[in-house]
């Protein structure tokens, strides 16, 4: 029996999941002779050779003239070919694809994307927003009058996905792209402000020569990564070394954060905003908006393992129709307490705000440790050196190579915190930090 595999269409990073294989592929297509190299490794060539790179094809999806030329691609439409040729292979060659596309992409480049696809050796047997598409697995504490919206970054824009929850039903309502706020952007404006720190603090320009700029461009994921946790990290580009400030880089997103929130305008205690894992990474972003989850790398599979059947089965009978764009899905909404064990063999949950505690204890929305409350991040809070805090499905847990205590007992892997509880640590017999609800949040 043949599975159809599933492919993600955002540019930032275009994910095939076939069986146990996982495939990413950057939208660079990167003219090498009279060959393409498509993916990280042509992404890895952006600085080195930007002649012969194009990021838009994906974008800009059309059959008209490629300006300027790139070998022998006519339009965008022969370089997405190219590219879903490459993933294809790579990805152990799935008879079958279903599709999820971001609502940014207008209805004549689905017709052409899907007629690119009649040209290819695989079908397409499903085409879904992937933004319902990943709300629709949020199956708890979804908002019942306020609003539920997903944010997306693409490589050339950001993208507002506004949704509605209604009669068991996740419902696409109105997409809105957001100029000038794209990974590619947001990018040069951080590279910009580290840039600025390396001749401050050590008098070289990472961006003098391509090699250099190409090693920073490089180096960016892991620093806003490390960030996420700590305030400051180093990063080293030719041998020179320079200590980046997380606070000194958010406003290298103040656009992305003001254009969101003018689209969405002002927000209500039940709104929900669900955002994707690259827009998590960007420094600010979950202090800026402190009721956003962040999606799990995984989600999406996730959620096809619960809408499988009704998309392949959502299609029309007559093979001379197009293949219908799923823009609403059912949503499970479990009316389960938090004591009840789920029903067996129920996928886990993709996205989640912290579980509720005990029903006189508010849920925990900062750490105090000492004087300072933190806010909590879902991606990560720092307790101390060696030591942060998580959301896992739904929980508050800790993670890390420190022997942690909470309310003075050893702590169990996994072991669910909630608000009040304090935590110690083996190795600094003062150091106390405690859970706490601040009003408001």
């Amino acid at each position: 029996m043949t599975t159809s595999a599933l492919l993600d269409l955002n540019d930032t990073n275009l994910q095939l999941w076939h069986g146990d294989t996982v495939l990413q592929s950057p939208g660079y297509a990167l003219l090498d002779g009279r060959q393409y190299t498509f993916g990280s490794s042509a992404r890895s060539a952006a600085r080195l050779r930007p002649r012969d790179i194009n990021t838009r094809y994906w974008w800009q999806l059309n059959t008209e003239k490629l300006q300027p030329a790139m070998g022998a691609a006519r339009h965008t439409a022969d370089l997405v070919h190219s590219h879903l040729l490459d993933i294809h292979a790579q990805g152990g060659a799935p008879d079958e694809l279903i599709l999820a596309v971001p609502g940014s992409m207008a209805r004549d480049q689905l017709a052409l994307l899907l007629g690119i696809i009649g040209q290819c050796p695989f079908n397409a047997t499903g085409l879904v927003n992937r933004s319902v598409l990943l709300a629709s697995a949020h199956t708890t504490d979804l908002p019942v009058s306020g609003n539920l919206s997903h944010l997306e970054i693409q490589l050339h824009q950001a993208v507002i996905t506004q949704l509605t929850h209604s009669d068991g039903q996740i419902v696409l309502q109105q997409t809105t792209p957001l100029p000038g706020c794209g990974l590619l952007q947001l990018q040069e404006r951080l590279i910009e402000l580290i840039a600025a720190d390396f001749v401050k603090q050590t008098r070289f320009d990472p961006r003098r020569t391509a090699d250099s700029e190409q090693q920073l461009y490089d180096a960016l994921p892991k620093v806003l990564q490390s960030l996420i946790t700590s305030p400051e990290t180093n990063v080293e580009v030719m041998g020179y070394r320079a200590r980046i400030n997380r606070a000194e880089l958010r406003g290298a997103c103040s656009l992305l954060f003001n254009s969101v929130t003018d689209t969405l305008g002002i927000a209500h205690p039940q709104d929900q905003i669900i955002i994707d894992p690259v827009a998590g990474l960007l420094p600010g972003l979950l202090e800026h908006f402190p009721r956003a989850t962040l999606i799990e790398n995984d989600s999406l599979p996730k959620a096809l393992q619960r809408h499988r059947k009704f998309l392949l089965e959502n299609k029309s009978g007559d093979e001379d129709n197009a293949l219908p764009f799923v823009t609403s899905l059912p949503c499970e909404v479990s009316s389960a307490s938090p004591a009840q064990a789920p029903p067996p063999n129920e996928p886990a949950q993709i996205v989640s705000d912290p579980a509720p505690a005990k029903p006189d204890t508010p849920a925990a929305t900062h750490l105090l440790v000492g004087v300072v409350a933190r806010a909590l991040l879902p991606s990560g809070t720092p307790v101390k050196q060696g030591l942060e805090l998580f959301n896992r499905d739904g929980s508050w847990v800790l993670r890390g190579s420190v022997n942690a205590s909470v309310n003075g007992t050893d702590y169990s892997p996994e072991r669910p915190l909630v608000c009040g509880d304090q935590i110690g640590c083996a190795e600094d017999e003062k150091f106390c930090a405690q859970l706490i609800a601040v009003s408001g949040h």
